[in-house]
């Protein structure tokens, strides 16, 4: 109860701030909820007096770590994995050529640019997996500045925003067939809106064409690289910190040895809980499914995850400074263009390789 009443009134200020974002984000999908999320929380904070900021901050912490997992964790209740490797195995190596390539394009930028690498990390990840829901797994994992995850977000959202316009066009000028654009939208795209935006404007230009569903199942293949993601930058995380001076006296100083530990690495921050239980919902989900359940059943677990992600990015807006922001964003727009464009090149380059469209 105590814990209650410290996060109560920060959840409360969360929760009034997604509300509204949540119900423009329904009216403009293509910028979406937690886009509007972090521009709210960050006005505010901007002439946010500090006496009644620090009572809620607490809560506002919680919301933005706690809430932010319980919503990656209702994510998988939209991964039938059965599906996905039905259909996924088709996009595979694409799928895996273009997440290789953000990733590699960001690495190198990182390098070239000297970018901080939780900003650099996230862009990449966010280009190259699923956007808004990939960045807000690895901000937990690499426990990244609530900046850097705004900054991120806006990055990514300013290329999905590109996209969405520009794609369907580009797809009818190369002659590209209803299911290869389907493939090239869900491989090229990275937030789930914004793919469905695509897909959905082919649709409408090319009657009978129903890339909308071929893109979005391909986007959920996508969504599951998280897990290998995570897991290789929890090994990393575990690794950096088992090499800290202080953390290693401490471990020595102990008589007995943590649980989870394997000498100096820890198994548990290498495979946060958070993950375990995202792909045990996309298990639950798969199971379900089999059995004949109404696809209809998670439904409402999947829009809860949706709203979460909507209340955590207030929560990261209320905690982020506008102006480092602004004064910091020319080197992050410039990795998000980098791979925005080398991903688009590969989806494109290997379904011609390939002979998809």
């Amino acid at each position: 109860m105590t814990t209650l009443a410290k996060n109560l009134p920060g959840l409360a200020v969360c929760l009034a701030i997604a509300v509204p974002c949540w119900i423009v984000g329904q009216l403009f999908p293509l910028v979406g909820g937690p886009v509007f999320a972090i521009l709210a929380g960050m006005a505010i904070a901007a002439v946010w007096k500090q006496p009644t900021r620090r009572r809620t901050q607490p809560g506002i912490a919680f919301t933005g770590k706690k809430v932010l997992q319980a919503a990656v964790v209702l994510l998988g209740f939209g991964l039938n994995l059965a599906q996905i490797a039905q259909v996924g195995l088709t996009s595979l190596p694409i799928i895996c050529s273009t997440i290789a390539t953000a990733l590699v394009t960001a690495y190198v930028l990182h390098k070239l640019l000297r970018m901080p690498t939780g900003i650099s990390t996230l862009v990449g990840v966010g280009s190259s997996i699923c956007g808004g829901s990939a960045i807000a797994a690895t901000a937990q994992v690499i426990k990244a500045k609530d900046e850097d995850v705004a900054q991120a977000i806006s990055v990514i959202f300013l290329f999905n925003v590109l996209a969405a316009l520009v794609f369907p066009s580009l797809g009818g000028a190369l002659g590209m067939s209803n299911d290869g654009f389907g493939l090239f939208a869900g491989t090229a795209v990275n937030d789930t809106s914004s793919v469905t935006a695509a897909a959905a404007a082919w649709d409408g230009m090319h009657p009978g064409s129903n890339a909308l569903d071929y893109a979005t199942i391909v986007k959920l293949t996508r969504t599951l690289a998280i897990i290998p993601i995570t897991l290789v930058l929890g090994i990393w995380m575990a690794r950096q910190e088992s090499r800290d001076p202080l953390a290693s006296e401490a471990r020595e100083n102990s008589a007995a040895k943590p649980a989870g530990k394997l000498g100096n690495f820890s198994l548990r921050r290498a495979l946060p809980l958070f993950i375990v239980l995202f792909l045990a919902a996309s298990v639950i989900t798969t199971a379900a499914a089999s059995a004949g359940a109404d696809p209809a059943l998670f439904e409402p677990l999947k829009t809860l995850s949706k709203f979460f992600i909507v209340m955590a990015m207030a929560a990261i807006g209320l905690n982020t400074d506008v102006v480092h922001l602004v004064k910091s964003g020319g080197k992050p727009i410039l990795m998000g263009f980098a791979c925005w464009v080398a991903i688009t090149a590969v989806s494109l380059g290997m379904q011609h390789a390939l002979g998809l469209w």
